[in-house]
């Protein structure tokens, strides 16, 4: 899917030294990649404290059943 945007070339060219690309759609897949990848890990977050935990659960007991 071709797209034009407007990007700072001088962001644009550190994200290219710093990440050893070497075209600019490299970084932005990058930078696309690391965008999610810290969305859901925040997401994440949300879920603690909400599971319920059995304190009794004795996960040797259901491997010896097996």
């Amino acid at each position: 899917m071709a797209t034009n945007l407007a990007l700072d070339d001088t962001l644009i060219e550190e994200a290219k030294k710093a990440g050893k690309h070497h075209t600019k759609k490299g970084v932005v897949t990058e930078a696309l990649h690391e965008y999610i990848q810290r969305r859901k890990q925040s997401q994440i977050l949300n879920i603690f404290n909400t599971v319920e935990f059995d304190k009794d659960y004795d996960y040797k007991k259901q491997r010896a059943v097996q």
